[in-house]
């Protein structure tokens, strides 16, 4: 019998709808009914494309000994994080302070009365092992403390509750470590070491370090990191490593080694938005690696086929678990993406076998439980001998060619997975979900993917789901986060505004290599107008006018939060925070609004705390520093653009300009004073790497 997530609309949530547990939605009923019952309430929180959330859900989740005594003695609630990132940010801050660690699944025990947690964990096991107590004896242990220890359970989450509000308002001082060039260099040191971190454990692709790395390899600080080989090494181990997929595009979450080679198997949206913006950036800034361009256009090509609905938006997420057949009754992690050398014998001739073992990690014992994940030893251009061996084993795996297979229609769920007939393998269960910042860190990648190379694809791909956005996630005049099968739902978080208005700025800058291209075509504000129409309704509703920077959520939509957050801590996505600052800068470029560049030294003054005292979580805020200190407008002509736009300009806005004097071919104007007009393209390049800080 199905439980109350049946009814819900999200993936993760209705993979919970068969358990013999009790689960209610987060809601006001169940919030009320823990309250009434005087019951703690058990807390999870996870997302589809999480394997140890499938592995508890299969296990603890579906024990009836388990159920009888959750729904006996708590109110069990279920939460999908993509839904719910502000309920999930800050839980997972509480389990951090409380366990010194966190992750998903997310597992807190709550008081009913004040939604404080007093006890949590992640996964925990069906019977003891791996170092944990079984569930049931958690469970049991959990009541007990709650009913028994009610003293103890009062100064926990008096000590928890003040940590947590300490962290929400922050300490901001004058913001005079704003000004200095020492202070933005350490914040560009600190995250460029991020990325030399390594030798042992996962590697995660860390984005947000990595683009501010970017950023600092321009200057020519002393530092004891070489920030353009480390950026580039970045891009290597991405382009190369197991971690993508080379036989049909895309971008794994992370590798489980050190040395980028065996993936933790789910493709996530937002990863592999930011890894093209990045490696598109990387290419633009010189670095012009012949595995660059081939992973962008993999990606795009995997986004096309698996990923964009017939709306033009992007699905959200694939799992890393498949069924490798239809009687299994489990799911086997990176099954879809895997080879037996058995298989490759069959599948290849001698001559490519031969030539596959030589360019990447292939051997008949493998690197993945007896199995091979396709890890490039070399950079360089693939040999057309390659390139054919790639296309038998995407044919292995999907029953048809590449140029045969526009589109592979999502397995939205377990049934589907097994029961339609797949030409090949059955597929992983894709998360059909729309999420705007996810959608909008895919369309900045995108935009700067499409700057750089020019592929008319690339953009046409970015403008279908900025389209999308635009035409459908307004409701009663709020901009919202989801959209399930054409019905939008939960109120945008600042992380949706910040990243769809960067989105859109992107577009906007991108969009005019198109244009200038064509001179009898007018140049349009078309994408910078929405983003200034949003930014407006984001300053309305989450600007803090007393703390500066921006809320989370909305009063109305965070009542029942027990602290509300301004996010600045850069994660596997960027924080807020450090975006829309980003976004202020631009804006205040483009329309010479000096309100937007107030609210960029509020925001900044908020955050120069936390970003004194751990650089480290915040590098979208020291990314913003670098766009307030290093703000360039060029305004320069049709000719130009075509040359400046695909260019590495971290801290620059392009703008068209129709009134310039005679004889000059551009302006360069960095805050509030400009260069002398520049007479020739020589001298306006040079004048933007000087003001801009770009090596020669």
């Amino acid at each position: 019998m199905s439980n109350r997530l049946a009814q819900t609309q999200s993936l993760y949530l209705r993979k919970h709808a068969e358990n013999p547990i009790d689960w209610w939605s987060w809601c006001d009923e169940a919030l009320e009914t823990a309250r009434r019952d005087n019951k703690p309430i058990f807390l999870s929180i996870g997302y589809s494309s999480c394997h140890w959330c499938t592995v508890m859900e299969g296990e603890a989740f579906s024990d009836a000994a388990i159920a009888e005594y959750m729904n006996a003695n708590f109110i069990p609630i279920k939460v999908d994080r993509e839904e719910r990132p502000d309920l999930d940010s800050i839980y997972m801050q509480a389990l951090q302070m409380m366990k010194g660690e966190g992750g998903w699944p997310l597992n807190v025990f709550l008081a009913p009365d004040d939604l404080v947690p007093f006890y949590g964990g992640t996964y925990f096991p069906l019977e003891p092992r791996y170092g944990r107590p079984g569930f049931l004896q958690v469970l049991q242990a959990i009541r007990q403390y709650y009913y028994t220890e009610t003293a103890k359970v009062r100064s926990l989450k008096e000590e928890l509750l003040g940590y947590l509000q300490q962290a929400a308002v922050l300490e901001a001082d004058g913001g005079a470590s704003l000004q200095s060039d020492e202070f933005l260099q350490q914040g560009i040191e600190s995250n460029t070491g991020v990325l030399t971190a390594g030798g042992y454990g996962p590697s995660f692709p860390m984005m947000p370090h990595a683009e501010l790395a970017l950023r600092g390899a321009r200057f020519n600080f002393e530092s004891r990191y070489d920030g353009q080989k480390i950026c580039t090494q970045r891009g290597l181990d991405l382009a190369l490593g197991g971690i993508y997929d080379h036989v049909a595009g895309g971008f794994h979450r992370y590798t489980v080694d050190p040395t980028w080679t065996v993936p933790h198997f789910e493709k996530m949206l937002y990863d592999n938005g930011q890894i093209v913006e990045y490696l598109a950036s990387l290419w633009s800034a010189g670095v012009q690696e012949a595995a660059f361009a081939r992973a962008i256009a993999g990606t795009v090509q995997w986004l096309k086929r698996e990923m964009t609905a017939p709306e033009g938006y992007f699905y959200a997420a694939q799992d890393a678990d498949s069924f490798t057949e239809p009687a299994a009754f489990e799911p086997e992690e990176g099954a879809f993406y895997v080879w037996s050398y058995s298989e490759l014998e069959q599948l290849l001739t001698s001559e490519e076998l031969a030539e596959l073992q030589e360019q990447f990690t292939v051997t008949p014992s493998g690197n993945f439980e007896g199995q091979n994940v396709l890890q490039r030893r070399h950079p360089g251009q693939l040999s057309d001998t390659i390139e054919a061996a790639l296309v038998k084993l995407f044919a292995a795996r999907y029953g048809a060619s590449p140029k045969d297979l526009e589109t592979f229609p999502p397995a939205r769920n377990n049934q589907e997975a097994k029961t339609n007939n797949w030409s090949g393998r059955i597929p992983p269960v894709t998360d059909t979900k729309m999420i705007v910042a996810w959608n909008s860190l895919m369309i900045s990648g995108l935009a700067r993917a499409y700057a750089v190379f020019g592929e008319p694809q690339y953009l046409q791909v970015a403008v279908g789901a900025a389209n999308f956005i635009l035409d459908n996630q307004w409701v009663d005049g709020r901009f919202h986060r989801l959209n399930y099968e054409g019905q939008p739902a939960v109120l945008a978080q600042s992380e949706d505004y910040a990243l769809f208005i960067k989105a859109l700025l992107d577009l906007h800058q991108a969009s005019l290599r198109l244009e200038a291209a064509n001179s009898q075509a007018p140049i349009t504000n078309f994408w910078q107008e929405k983003a200034i129409e949003v930014q407006k309704e984001f300053d309305e509703f989450l600007w803090s006018t007393e703390l500066g920077g921006y809320y989370n959520t909305d009063d109305d939509a965070g009542r029942d939060l027990i602290v509300r957050e301004r996010s600045y801590s850069d994660n596997a996505t960027p924080a807020a925070n450090g975006v829309a600052i980003a976004n202020l800068v631009r804006l205040s470029l483009l329309t010479e609004d000096l309100q937007y560049l107030d609210r960029v030294e509020q925001g900044l003054r908020a955050f120069s705390s936390v970003m004194q005292r751990s650089p480290q979580a915040c590098p979208g805020l020291f990314a913003a520093l670098d766009w307030y200190r290093y703000c360039t407008l060029i305004r320069t002509t049709r000719e130009q653009i075509a040359f400046l736009v695909p260019q590495y300009l971290p801290t620059g806005i392009v703008a068209l300009e129709t009134n310039l004097p005679p004889n000059v071919v551009g302006l360069v104007c960095q805050g509030l004073s400009c260069q002398e007009p520049a007479l020739s393209s020589d001298q306006l390049w040079k004048q933007v790497r000087e003001v801009i800080a770009i090596s020669s």
